[in-house]
Order: C-alpha cells, then structure tokens, then sequence
C-alpha cells in the first residue's frame, strides 16, 4: 500500500496537478485574509474560510479526474489487479495520497490564525474548529470525485461530472428551497433517484438487465408506499436534500460551534464513496 501510495503522491508533484492545486487554495484563502481580516479588520478566520470554500468546486474534480480514469484508459489498471495487494488497499492509497495533497494548504493556513492573532484577539477554537470541517469537506468531495472517476476511461468526462456534481452539492439548500412540499413532488422525485441508483449499477457492472431490475424494485417499492401513505412524501425530497447538504453544515462552525455531526457525517461520506469506488473497481476486475 505505501508503494501505490508513493507513487500517487509523487505523480502530483512531477506534473502540476499538484502545484497548481495547492496553489491556487493558498491564493484564493490570501486574498480573502486580506480583504476580510487585514483591511476589513475582522477578527474571525472561520468566517473567511467559509467564503474561500468555493474553491473546492473547481479544485477537486482537477485533482480528482485523473486518479482511477487514467488508469483504465492506459490499461494500466490491469496492473494494480496483479499487485500483492487487495483492491481496497490500491483504492485507499490513492486516496490518501490525494487527501495528502489536500492536507498541505490546509496546514499552511493552520499558522493564518496565529498570524492574525498577533495583531488582535482571534478566537483560535473556532478558527481550528473550521479549519478542521474545511479540510474535511475537502476530504469528502475527493472521495466522491474517485468514485466518478472510477466509472469513466476519459479524464474529461470525471472532471465535468465532478464539477457538476459538486455545483449540485455547493447549490443544494438553495435547490431544497425552490422544491414544492407537495408529495407528488417528492414521489417524482424518488422516481428519480431510483433511476440514478440504476445508472450508477450499470456503470459499475456494466449489466443492463441486472441494473433495471435494481430500478424497477426501488420504483416499485416506492409507488407502493406512496399508496398506502402518500403524507409520507410532504416535502421528503427537500427536507433530504437539506440534510445531506455537505457545504452548508460548514455554517454551525462559522457561527464559533463545533458540530459533532457534521465531523460524523464528513467521515461517511468518505467511507461511502471509497467503498463504493473499491466496489466498482472490483466489478471492473471481474469483468
């Protein structure tokens, strides 16, 4: 696991995936300290760093793309298959090594509190507090990006839907809002979701028939609660859509709160979607 691991990190470092990477955190997070806590003589580094996370929606699917798509594309994949190793222990590999990548900036803002505290009173729990649920937000959207990047050969099509999967994760309290509570809304939009899951099997096992069978069950199954309850579904689509929105848990830590259950949900996140891209890259094997 530490060759893979080695290797991954080194490939960020010979190219400019990861120069440009770290770079481009640092300058954004710089200009922010300077507008909003230099010449804007606000004290609080948590409420900067919340404004500079929009910098994961182009950052992480171009540090993402590449991990598992090149690989299939070069057919080196079948070489990771004939290593010594398991598939979970190449998956985790060559994500620690793009959460190393992520860790670097993360670290050199973790000295910007002390910075600041040098020249006024900064509440350094809080400051650490979100710099702790940056980083981990971070970790979170990289998890998903390898997943998506596991389903694909070609690098650009990883990092389109990346992005337009983090745009979607980044715009969702406000998509939550706009979403009627009417129930007929919400079974269209299980519906939905079931036909999601559906696409998502069949690029991992790439079987058609078995993928139809995983929808038609979900869209049974959900059409059949829907007759006997229909009240269940009162504003059920907006009311997930708010729980399961990454960049809006930030806010309890911007306010000087640590939030348990952000932490909880952020580490999920990243088991889910490391366990699903291994399943995938198992499928992948097999087939």
């Amino acid at each position: 696991m530490s060759a893979v691991y080695k290797k991954e990190l080194k490939t960020y470092f010979t190219g400019m995936t990861g120069p440009v990477f770290i770079c481009f955190i640092l300058l954004m997070a710089g200009i922010f300290t300077v507008v909003y806590n230099l010449q804007g003589l606000y004290p609080n580094f948590e409420v900067t760093l919340n404004q500079v996370v929009f910098v994961y929606l182009l950052a992480i699917p171009v540090l993402t793309m590449r991990s598992i798509a090149e690989e299939k594309h070069s057919r080196t994949d079948q070489l990771l298959y004939s290593l010594p190793m398991s598939v979970t222990s190449i998956v985790m590999a060559k994500y620690l090594a793009m959460v190393t990548v992520l860790a670097i900036p993360c670290g050199v803002l973790a000295f910007y509190p002390l910075l600041l505290a040098a020249f006024g009173t900064v509440h350094l729990a809080s400051a650490y507090s979100m710099l702790l649920a940056f980083f981990l937000l971070g970790a979170s959207l990289i998890a998903v990006g390898m997943f998506i990047s596991s389903l694909t050969e070609s690098q650009v099509i990883a990092a389109v839907v990346s992005l337009a999967v983090t745009l979607l994760i980044y715009f969702m309290p406000g998509i939550a809002n706009m979403i009627s509570t009417d129930a007929s809304v919400s079974l269209i939009g299980f519906l939905a979701i079931a036909a999601v899951i559906g696409l998502i099997v069949n690029s991992m096992i790439k079987n058609t028939v078995v993928s139809l069978c995983v929808t038609g069950v979900l869209a049974l199954g959900v059409v059949g609660v829907y007759t006997v309850d229909s009240s269940l579904f009162a504003g059920a689509i907006s009311e997930i859509l708010t729980a399961v929105s990454m960049f809006d848990r930030l806010t309890t830590f911007q306010n000087g709160m640590f939030d348990l259950t952000a932490i909880i949900f952020f580490l999920s996140v990243c088991g889910l979607f490391v366990y699903l891209t291994v399943q995938s890259m198992e499928k992948k094997r097999w087939n």
